[in-house]
C-alpha cells in the first residue's frame, strides 16, 4: 500500500495493477477535489463515511455512505467534503490522464498523481 497526501487530504493506494487501480480517498471537511475529467479514465466511487456533495456535470448531489457512481471519460466531476469522508475509487489505470478545470489549491492542467 502506498499513501499519497494531499491538499485536501490523502489517498491510499491499496492495489495498482495494468488492468484497474484501488484507492481509497480521506478528504477533510470543507476540502474539494479538482473540478475535473479525463480524456480516458474511467473511475466508480463508493462512499463509505461522512458525507460529500458530488458534481458530475451540470448536476451537484448528496454523496452518502451507500452511494455509489460510476464517472465515464470526459464527464466533468468533483467531490467536497460536507463532513470527513471516505470514498472508495476504483479506476482505469491512466494515472496521469487529469484535466483540471478549477483548483482552489492552486494546481493546474493536467497532472502526475
Amino acid at each position: 500500500m502506498k499513501r499519497v497526501e494531499k491538499p485536501w487530504g490523502y489517498e491510499v493506494w491499496w492495489a495498482v495493477t495494468d488492468r484497474y487501480v484501488g484507492k481509497i480517498l480521506f478528504v477533510r471537511s470543507g476540502q474539494a477535489l479538482s473540478l475535473q475529467y479525463h480524456r480516458e479514465k474511467a473511475e466508480s466511487m463508493y462512499c463509505l463515511s461522512g458525507r460529500a456533495q458530488l458534481t458530475l456535470g451540470e448536476t451537484t448531489r448528496p454523496f452518502v455512505p451507500g452511494d455509489a457512481v460510476d464517472i465515464p471519460p470526459g464527464l466533468v466531476h468533483r467531490l467536497e467534503a460536507v463532513e470527513d469522508v471516505t470514498v472508495v475509487e476504483v479506476s482505469t489505470p491512466e494515472l496521469d490522464d487529469v484535466v483540471r478545470l478549477e483548483d482552489r489549491y492552486g494546481r493546474q492542467g493536467t497532472s502526475n498523481p
